[in-house]
Parts: C-alpha cells; sequence; structure tokens
C-alpha cells in the first residue's frame, strides 16, 4: 500500500473527520476559478481545490510525464493516459507537497494563494470526455429482483446471467455532471393495458444507483484485455446515475434491449476517486458459481466497501429524505471481469471509456438502488416525510446520491452526485 494512503499522514490542509476529500483521497477533476476561466486539472482536498496545473508552473510538483497540454485542458483524458505506476507516483508528489510536515507549500503563503483556492470560488465540470459508455447488470440481487418482478419468482435470472458480465451500450452523449436538472423524456409507452402505444412523457421516471469506472489506457482492437491486466487499464471511480424510464423500457427492450428508455440522461459526480485510494478498503469477494470460464478469473481483488446512499426531496421537504443504502462490495460480477469480457471478441478500450456497474442493490428493500424495487414496480408506493407518496419520481423532485469508504477517522469519498426533475 503506498505512504500516500496511511491513516496516519495529516494535511495543512484543514478539514473535519466526515470529509470525503481528505489527503489519502485526492481525487482528480475539471475546474475553473472566479478569476481564471481556463478549465484546468484539480484535485479535492478538504473544502478547497489544489490547481495542479499552477503546481506544475510554478514547480511546485514536478514529473518527467506531467506536460502544460495534459493539465491545462477541459478534460482528465490525457492525463489518465499516463501509465498507472506514473500515476502514482504524481499522486504520491501531491500527497507530499499537501502533509503538515512539509513546509514548502504550507508556509508560502504567497503560492498558497495561487494553487489552493476555496471550493466555493470554482465550477467544476464534466472531467473525462467519454469515449463510449457500457452500462453493465452485474449485481445478482437487482437483476434477481428485477426477474421476479418481471419473470419468473421461481427463476428470476437469465440462463446466461450466472455465466458472464450482462451488459449494454448507452449514449456518451447524454452523460452529464452533477447539478444538471433531468428532462423528462418522452417515448412510446402502453396505457392501461391498451394493445396500441400512445407518444407520452415517462410516467415512471426511475434512478438507479450505481459507480462508474474510467478507462485510462487504449487496448489493441482485437486484443483481449486479461483481468491479469485490469490495473493497467483502470483510473478511477465515480458515482453515476443511471435514470430511467420503466413505461418506455417496458414497451421497446424487445428484441434488442434499452434504448429510449435508457439514453436520454447519465449523471456522474465531478470528482474521479483513483483506484490507488481505494486500495484499503478492499472488501471479502462475493463467491461465484457455477465455475467462471478461465478468462474471467478473477486475478485480483476489485470489490472494494464503499458505502453508498439515496436520498429524495419532494420540491416542498426543505430536507433529503435517505430512501436506501447499500454498498458496492455486492457487485457479483467485478470490474476485471466486466472488462475481460467486453473485450473478449477483440473489442478495442479507449481512454474516456465508461463502464457503469449496473444498479447497486442488496438483499432487503433498506437496500435496494432503483425506486423499481423499493416500490415493487409501483405497487407499494414509498411514503416520504411530507406525508406525499411516490411509485416513481415527480417532476420538482431532487435525487442526491453519495458513496465513501470508512477509514479510521477519516473518509475517501465521492461527494455527492445530485440532479433535479423538470
Amino acid at each position: 500500500m503506498s505512504d500516500s494512503n496511511s491513516p496516519d499522514i495529516r494535511s495543512f490542509v484543514k478539514y473535519d473527520k466526515y470529509s470525503h476529500f481528505p489527503i489519502q483521497n485526492l481525487p482528480f477533476g475539471i475546474f475553473c476559478s472566479d478569476k481564471q476561466s481556463k478549465k484546468r486539472v484539480g484535485v479535492a482536498i478538504g473544502d478547497k481545490v489544489l490547481d495542479i496545473a499552477a503546481c506544475y508552473k510554478h514547480k511546485m510538483i514536478d514529473h518527467h510525464k506531467l506536460c502544460e497540454s495534459s493539465l491545462n485542458n477541459d478534460y482528465l483524458n490525457d492525463f489518465m493516459s499516463i501509465d498507472s505506476d506514473h500515476l502514482r507516483e504524481i499522486r504520491d508528489s501531491i500527497s507530499i507537497l499537501l502533509r503538515d510536515d512539509n513546509p514548502k507549500l504550507r508556509d508560502d503563503l504567497e503560492m498558497i494563494s495561487k494553487v489552493l483556492i476555496p471550493v466555493s470560488d470554482v465550477t467544476v465540470s464534466m472531467p473525462v470526455k467519454v469515449s463510449n459508455y457500457t452500462d453493465f447488470y452485474s449485481s445478482k440481487e437487482h437483476a434477481v429482483n428485477l426477474g421476479s418482478l418481471f419473470r419468473d419468482k421461481d427463476n428470476p435470472l437469465p440462463p446466461n446471467w450466472l455465466h458472464m458480465p450482462i451488459a449494454y451500450d448507452g449514449r456518451s452523449g447524454s452523460i452529464s455532471i452533477s447539478g444538471c436538472d433531468v428532462n423528462r423524456p418522452k417515448g412510446q409507452i402502453i396505457e392501461n393495458n391498451n394493445s396500441q402505444p400512445v407518444l407520452s412523457h415517462t410516467k415512471s421516471l426511475d434512478m438507479e444507483l450505481e459507480i462508474g469506472t474510467f478507462i485510462g489506457k487504449n487496448s489493441t482492437r482485437g486484443a483481449h484485455v486479461s483481468t491479469k491486466n485490469t490495473r493497467d487499464y483502470v483510473f478511477g471511480m465515480t458515482l453515476l446515475n443511471d435514470w430511467s424510464a420503466r413505461d418506455i423500457q417496458k414497451w421497446e427492450y424487445q428484441p434488442l434491449g434499452p434504448f429510449l428508455g435508457k439514453n436520454f440522461f447519465t449523471s456522474i459526480s465531478p470528482w474521479v476517486v483513483t483506484i490507488d485510494a481505494l486500495e484499503p478498503f478492499k472488501s471479502k469477494q462475493v463467491e461465484q458459481y457455477p465455475k467462471v470460464l478461465p478468462y474471467l478469473s478473477r486475478n485480483e481483488n476489485y470489490h472494494f466497501d464503499i458505502n453508498l446512499e439515496v436520498s429524495l426531496k419532494s420540491s416542498v421537504m426543505n430536507e433529503y429524505q435517505i430512501i436506501t443504502k447499500t454498498n458496492y462490495n455486492k457487485l457479483y460480477w467485478d470490474i476485471s471481469q466486466q472488462i475481460s469480457h467486453h473485450s473478449i471478441n477483440g473489442c478495442p478500450m479507449h481512454v474516456g471509456d465508461l463502464l457503469a456497474s449496473g444498479t447497486i442493490s442488496g438483499s432487503d428493500k433498506g437496500s435496494y438502488g432503483s425506486l423499481i424495487e423499493i416500490t415493487k414496480g409501483g405497487k407499494n408506493p414509498l411514503i416520504l416525510e411530507d406525508g406525499s407518496t411516490r411509485s416513481y419520481l415527480q417532476d420538482g423532485d431532487s435525487v442526491l446520491m453519495t458513496g465513501y469508504c470508512q477509514g479510521d477517522g477519516y473518509r475517501v469519498g465521492f461527494g455527492n452526485l445530485v440532479s433535479q426533475i423538470v
């Protein structure tokens, strides 16, 4: 484990034990500031943003793989493509710069004013120019819940589900960051068991709690990325909400799967947490039976103990109400298996590819990752604290997702992912 992950290190930047962005995290993102409109690479630390481009310019950090063009950039893609060993060295150098026992930046108040910016003075933007977007279906509990609703309660899983990670290709152009409104989509739906469809706004808008993984290395067309080589290809992770129009999806999904019910919007959190930061939080792998084919054998543990939570607020509520809590370690198929299966046919991985986990659900109602599960397809509405009920989301509703790993006196978190339906 890198020294940068040690629970004993401290930063001269002050934050409390509940901050998602302690020195043990150092997630990367893209931002601009009130004083400088140019987008550039930053790192979240407490309630500040460390301007990595400015640090490089003023020789606060240096590495032969860093260059001005990759840091003064609208996206992280060029920075992400630095190989994983060198990225780890860069992250370590940032950690050293921010430590409370290093006077280099700590005692230089003029330099601090140039490179360390209050988060209230910055605007974050899409961290990555997404090349391709694939959404997996990797939670067994979620698949069983949906299968019980729409297939057969005694045989809820499709016959292929336990043998390979199932997925569909989504729409990268519909991905936005936290804070962007969700426009209620239109599509064909069947109303009141009629035989003919009508064009309508969805009446069954749903959220889906997921984690997204960003690819930081290209693979060659025709080549297979083995589970043994996954670490070289994964840059980091982000919160992801895969919005779904269930009534549109239900009518259209056969025979080719999701289309308008899924491609209208996907939202992600703005800070990308590196795999290195998650390293101390590995948890027990989910047992897989029947035995998977050899190309899906897990070489390294990619199950992380990430606490996940979804809250909902109506337009008349003052506070968010927690509606579900679950954990990333519930996933049956891990990221190495997803990448291995994705590329087994020679499909190339590209820097900036986004792979979503699929909805993450636990085994009980309080841990379901979507409203369709929580309300049993709308039959058992959720009761909110303002007295209203929800089978699915209504206009004016806001959804807040958050996630973090709990360390000894600190958290490594993803921040918040917030969206409102309009």
